[in-house]
């Protein structure tokens, strides 16, 4: 191939690699988990800047190349030294192309919902250093080895950066390109696979969580096999944070966290360093899981941020948001932010901070200056006295960290499955019964959702079955029903539902002796049927609708036995429309 050929794009982004380059690209598979490696420094006259990219073709906008700049380094108030782990979240500039990477795809689809990629952001994973060098003007080496991503697993690729990291800050440059081909001979992320993962000598075992799975269960991966004997770091969990350590010093105000969650409700996080303030965040909005949060939320926000105006402007009610910050001016800035969790420094592992109770908003000097939950809001349910009780024994007998945490995922799963039950209940009560699908006629509609009706059903079906906790369960409800997160939950179930019915509809017609019809109706009648049947399995490969192969198949033979009954130039055009 000549050298003036266009280069593939692998970045997804949609832009054309230039000329000159030839199609064969180093680290063509490397998109499949990562967008890009970032190395970012500071300068004297420019401020933070991106030093290096890898790989080279990787695109990055000038808009998406200053957040990761600003994101990257902690606030200047932060005085971090040493080395600090923490993660972002920023909106993928607008025009760029949805990456239509197959494999992906696969991944997307089979992933729980709440691990699912964002179209419209990337994540930053950050490990920064910060030491005393005397030899530079500043008097400190400040850098910033950041990997960006589409996939949701800060757990897994803050273990990645430690062994990169290290490396890197010790022998630059060639360590990264080192790293990007182990990287770029990882398989593919999909899930339910365990996948073992070699970067900079080691070997990462993991398992990516599939929607199959069993909610609370973690599909623990055991060393006994001989041949795991080269296996270096078991990763639990790809993406799970260790919420009881986020929630240690608010721990007894965790009925009111999860229910703002739920409800969307506007929550800043302020803390004194990137790492408290990123891990809050994601403990947060994990908080509700299996539940998917459906709105932003940005595990560390910047003054220097784009949105920064937007999500503190006055003339508004505060957006439905999750953000965490660690520069005081947020204090001022933020003060008519209906409920803010302010973080003191992480105490001594067996030292609970004191518990205090919720204060209301009154002035900056009391907010700036104690630890706390600042929040006029009253909680529909009462405080389950039980997990407080058994958290703080916990504490007093020194119980394992990875217990603690353990035990709050729990409730906050048995939590969250007894509000949402009900609701998965009624919306399954909305699927149009079977016997009304017709082959001959379009997939019946879907029952419209309706508020009271759902409400009704509470009376003997609704959350007491399953939980003793007491309160006002319908005051909760009614306020979920008009959150984001009943949006998007109820958007994503009713797709669900509308491709079973497109499913069961194909099963339908499969099930009809359709050749017979044929020869009971017209020519026209049997072209119209062969471009419908067409257009339906087009669709059920497009969408992945979930249907049996074998009912596909049958159906495909159905379409090439009516066709073969057609004159021999009708054939031909039918057998290039619509092929799937």
């Amino acid at each position: 191939m000549d050298g003036g050929s266009p280069r593939i794009d692998m970045s997804g982004d949609g832009v054309e690699a230039p000329p000159g380059d030839p199609v064969s690209l180093p680290w063509d598979r490397f998109s499949g988990w990562l967008h890009c490696i970032c190395v970012v420094g500071f300068d004297l006259e420019l401020g933070q800047t991106v030093e290096a990219l890898y790989p080279p073709h990787a695109r990055l906008t000038d808009k998406e190349k200053t957040s990761i700049c600003y994101l990257s380094f902690p606030d200047s108030n932060s005085g971090c030294l040493g080395d600090t782990q923490f993660c972002f979240r920023f909106r993928q500039a607008s025009g760029r192309k949805t990456s239509l990477h197959c494999v992906l795809d696969q991944a997307d689809r089979d992933s729980p919902v709440y691990l699912k990629k964002d179209p419209a952001c990337f994540y930053g994973y950050v490990y920064f250093r910060q030491v005393r060098d005397k030899t530079l003007k500043r008097g400190y080496f400040q850098k910033s080895l950041v990997l960006i991503s589409k996939l949701p697993y800060v757990t897994f690729f803050h273990a990645v950066l430690k062994q990169i990291a290290p490396e890197y800050f010790e022998r630059s440059d060639p360590c990264l390109e080192a790293a990007c081909s182990d990287i770029d001979r990882w398989p593919e992320p999909l899930p339910g696979k365990t996948l073992n993962l070699p970067i900079m000598g080691v070997v990462i075992k993991v398992r990516i969580p599939t929607r199959l799975d069993k909610p609370g269960t973690t599909q623990m991966l055991e060393l006994t096999q001989p041949s795991d004997a080269h296996i270096s770091v078991t990763l639990p969990t790809v993406h799970e944070v260790d919420i009881f350590r986020c929630f240690c010093p608010v721990f007894i105000h965790i009925q009111l966290l999860w229910e703002l969650v739920l409800l969307g409700e506007p929550l800043v996080v302020m803390a004194p360093s990137p790492s408290q303030s990123s891990e809050t965040v994601l403990a947060l909005v994990g908080c509700i899981a299996p539940l998917k949060y459906c709105s932003d939320y940005r595990p560390y926000f910047t003054i220097h941020d784009t949105e920064f105006k937007e999500y503190t402007t006055r003339t508004q009610a505060p957006p439905s948001v999750i953000f965490g910050v660690t520069n005081p001016f947020f204090a001022k800035t933020l003060q008519h932010w209906p409920h803010i969790i302010r973080i003191g420094d992480v105490k001594l592992a067996g030292d609970v901070p004191k518990q205090v109770k919720v204060k209301k908003l009154k002035n900056l000097k009391t907010l700036d200056s104690k630890p706390g939950v600042y929040s006029s809001y009253k909680t529909y349910l009462n405080r389950d006295e039980e997990i407080i009780k058994q958290l703080q024994k916990g504490v007093q007998q020194k119980r394992p960290s990875e217990a603690q945490n353990a035990i709050l995922r729990r409730h906050f799963l048995e939590l969250t499955q007894s509000f949402i039950i009900p609701l998965e209940r009624y919306v399954a009560s909305l699927m149009p019964l079977l016997k009304s699908i017709s082959a001959w006629k379009s997939p019946p509609q879907l029952k419209p959702f309706c508020q009271e009706e759902f409400m009704k059903t509470l009376e003997k079906a609704g959350p007491q079955l399953t939980s003793h906790l007491k309160g006002d369960w319908i005051g909760l409800y009614r306020h979920f029903l008009r959150s984001p997160n009943f949006d998007g939950w109820f958007r994503i179930r009713r797709k669900e539902m509308t491709r079973k019915l497109e499913a069961l509809h194909l099963e339908a017609l499969c099930k009809e002796d359709l050749p017979i019809w044929v020869e009971k109706h017209t020519e026209v009648e049997a072209v119209d049927l062969v471009l419908k049947l067409k257009n339906k399995l087009v669709q059920a490969e497009r969408e992945h609708l979930p249907v049996k192969a074998e009912t596909l198949e049958k159906l495909q033979e159905h379409v090439d036995t009516i066709i073969e009954k057609f004159p021999e130039d009708l054939q031909g055009i039918l057998l290039k429309t619509n092929t799937p």
